[in-house]
């Protein structure tokens, strides 16, 4: 899922801003964009992210602005200053006539004047409570996201629904359908069509040994054995069955990318194996709707955190 959060924080020693923002992707690609000073910290920012996230490919920022310091801030070095006051005696005494350094040539001697060190531990514990902050914006969003997009699948899977309860009526037609035409077809090729018009039973050919009872025999194996290979019942079942689960994890909540994917390749399965046992166009086309739909909704369960 896609999702955006920045915080800011500012501390006695600079401005801390973090900056979390992902697109889609199926699984957990992380960067960051940090400061080669501050590089250390990319392994706790590593780890704090991986602790919540698990899908997406995520860019973390980190900078930091050093404050500008002040007069008040800053301090004379007396251990710099004690050497350059040995220095000056000892000069001297070798050269009398040397002149004595100035004031402002003090000041501008390296190390004299010494900037306030920054309290590496205070920082510390601001950087890690600006990531939690961040981090929680960042899964919000993300949160805000994933209902909506829980909706969209919800809407789905009604629409599967739909299709389910309007073909699972359809088998005893396709049965009958088949028995009626079965029926008709034996009873031309053994001349039995004639005989149920009226015809005497001595027109049919004497060579014809099987009886209309044996005719009958097999058109309701034929019958029986078309039912078992164009059987969809156990298919639609596990179609509801699987919509049904389905529906509950997004209900749930959480965690369920992963799960949710599983649930697809099962609902692809019953789609197919439906269209192959597909007897009526309207089978074959309600085969079709299901395999769209699905697909439809794979695409946005790999967003799912």
């Amino acid at each position: 899922m896609t999702g955006y959060a920045t915080s800011t924080q500012e501390t006695e020693a600079g401005t801390i801003t973090i900056e979390i923002k992902s697109v889609n992707s199926r699984f957990l690609d992380l960067q960051f964009r940090i400061n080669d000073e501050f590089r250390a910290l990319e392994s706790h920012f590593r780890e704090a992210i991986s602790k919540r996230i698990t899908r997406g490919k995520i860019e973390c920022r980190f900078s930091f602005g050093k404050k500008t310091t002040d007069t008040q801030q800053k301090s004379l070095n007396s251990g710099v200053l004690q050497q350059l006051e040995e220095f000056q005696a000892a000069i001297s005494a070798r050269f009398p006539n040397a002149s004595a350094l100035t004031s402002a040539e003090i000041l501008r001697w390296p190390g004299v004047i010494e900037e306030s060190e920054i309290n590496a531990e205070h920082l510390q514990s601001a950087i890690q409570a600006t990531m939690q902050q961040t981090l929680d914006a960042f899964v919000v969003s993300r949160e805000r996201e994933g209902a909506a997009l829980g909706q969209v699948l919800l809407s789905k899977i009604t629409a599967m629904e739909e299709i389910v309860t309007r073909i699972t009526p359809l088998m005893p037609q396709i049965l009958q359908q088949f028995q009626q035409k079965a029926t008709a077809r034996l009873e031309e090729a053994l001349g039995l069509a004639g005989a149920n018009a009226g015809n005497p039973a001595s027109q049919v050919s004497t060579t014809q040994t099987i009886t209309r009872e044996e005719a009958l025999d097999r058109i309701r194996q034929e019958v029986t054995v078309y039912g078992i290979r164009v059987d969809v019942a156990e298919e639609l079942a596990r179609l509801s069955a699987h919509l049904t689960e389905t529906r509950h994890l997004l209900k749930k909540g959480g965690q369920l990318g992963k799960r949710l994917d599983f649930m697809m390749q099962e609902l692809n399965r019953e789609a197919n194996t439906l269209g192959s046992k597909a007897a009526l166009k309207e089978l074959a086309d309600a085969s079709m709707d299901l395999k769209l739909l699905i697909e439809q909704m794979r695409e946005q369960v790999q967003n799912l955190e």
